[in-house]
């Protein structure tokens, strides 16, 4: 995701200096002078494109790339399932791949040696057995791909934050995996480290592979390496949205037409990759169309986030309402539709608001276990991270109060922990 030097064009066509001239241009104008709303809403856009991307450049220079902090022997041995001595030891007697040293002989473990420790410490082991699977956490054969989609169609709800929290987790675990960015608005390949207009041309998304027509691409030319090792990103941007302006005019014409259905065109192009990943975590947009539909026709298990409050609550029941009924259409259009499981997740919960416990409280007494037994908190933590578009997971402890930081973090890790026992269970993993 390195910029160009000289100036990638942005979603206008301009060079990055001349965006910043509009941009100097539309901050010296007065009400009377905006002109027509369309031009000034593009001003707008350049102005806030440019200024993020100076933002970028000063956060990550000099590549203006993202990369992922190294971690302490005691995090790669936690990270490992190993203990600190252990890996002392290894790395006294040259054994395996090696930590970095740095001022007084302290070592720090990037996220590729880490999983390369996983897999020289696996092939000390029977390929298969326990011992094997606890450092090397691969799926076998028999062992369906997990593609787990984070919906809900209301803003707010804490669906990219979960999804983006989700999909570093089971990376830093050591599964292989897919995040797939479905939303427009592209705020999962933002916090994965791309910028949609400035890192993006045509064809880049998952439309790129999705669409109707010659301009087709492969799923395997779209995928993007992301600074986790293990982790890949289909990114996201505006042109996600052809999708919905498309299809209708294809099922129009189906009759002549002979292709997928849109309902299964996301997961067969899922299928062309599947074997070089274990799971696929699949951010859908807010809304209820034929990206959605697609994305849990193509599901083996989804997460529905919902924020405790009442509105939101009568929201999500009409989602699931919705839902239910476009899937029966779909579903008798030919859709195969079967879930390993389906849980919602209560997101931005503060256990201490006594509203918010009556309705978690209240999800429970109905959905019964489909509530994950741990809830998301609303921390400080994750949101000052998101300020310089970084997770939990990127910024160390040392950057927060320790009470607020730890708590964040235990709240991440009892979610994505139990979200990461329901797909061992649909392996047939003990636990």
């Amino acid at each position: 995701m390195t910029s160009d030097e000289t100036g990638p064009a942005d979603v206008a066509g301009r060079t990055r200096e001349e965006t910043q001239k509009v941009a100097k241009a539309a901050k010296g104008a007065t009400p009377a002078a905006i002109g027509p709303a369309d031009e000034a809403i593009a001003r707008d856009a350049e102005l806030l494109s440019a200024q993020l991307s100076q933002m970028r450049e000063r956060l990550f220079p000099p590549s203006a790339k993202k990369a992922l902090r190294p971690f302490t022997s005691g995090e790669a041995a936690k990270l490992i399932g190993v203990s600190d001595g252990y890996l002392r030891q290894l790395s006294i007697s040259g054994e395996g791949p090696q930590p970095e040293t740095g001022a007084g002989g302290r070592r720090s473990y990037r996220l590729e040696t880490i999983n390369a420790l996983r897999a020289y410490l696996a092939a000390q082991h029977e390929k298969g057995s326990p011992k094997a699977r606890q450092y090397l956490k691969w799926r076998e054969p028999g062992e369906h791909l997990q593609i787990l989609a984070v919906t809900n169609f209301k803003g707010g709800s804490g669906k990219t934050t979960t999804s983006a929290h989700l999909a570093q987790y089971l990376a830093l675990e050591g599964y292989r995996t897919l995040a797939i960015d479905l939303d427009p608005q592209a705020s999962f390949s933002a916090l994965l480290g791309y910028q949609p207009e400035l890192d993006l041309s045509g064809n880049d998304t998952l439309y790129g592979a999705i669409r109707y027509d010659e301009m087709r691409r492969p799923l395997a030319e779209i995928l993007r390496p992301t600074y986790f090792d293990g982790l890949s990103l289909v990114p996201g941007n505006l042109e996600l949205q052809e999708f919905e302006h498309t299809t209708p005019r294809q099922l129009a014409e189906r009759g002549t037409a002979e292709d997928l259905p849109f309902f299964a065109r996301i997961g067969a192009v899922i299928a062309e990759v599947e074997a070089d990943f274990d799971v696929v975590v699949i951010d859908c947009p807010p809304q209820l169309g034929f990206l959605t539909l697609g994305a849990l026709c193509a599901a083996t298990s989804v997460v529905v986030t919902v924020h405790p409050q009442m509105l939101d609550v009568a929201s999500m029941s009409q989602f699931l309402f919705m839902t239910a009924d476009l899937l029966a259409v779909v579903r008798e259009s030919g859709a195969e539709l079967g879930f390993d499981f389906l849980r919602y997740l209560v997101t931005r919960y503060e256990p201490h608001d006594g509203p918010q416990a009556q309705i978690a409280g209240f999800l429970r007494a109905q959905f019964g276990d489909r509530v994950l037994t741990n809830a998301m908190l609303k921390s400080t933590a994750i949101s000052d991270a998101g300020l310089t578009k970084q997770t939990l997971y990127e910024v160390g402890r040392e950057n927060f109060t320790r009470g607020t930081y730890d708590r964040a973090m235990e709240s991440l890790q009892a979610v994505n922990g139990e979200v990461e026992e329901l797909i061992r269970a649909a392996w047939g993993r003990q636990k």
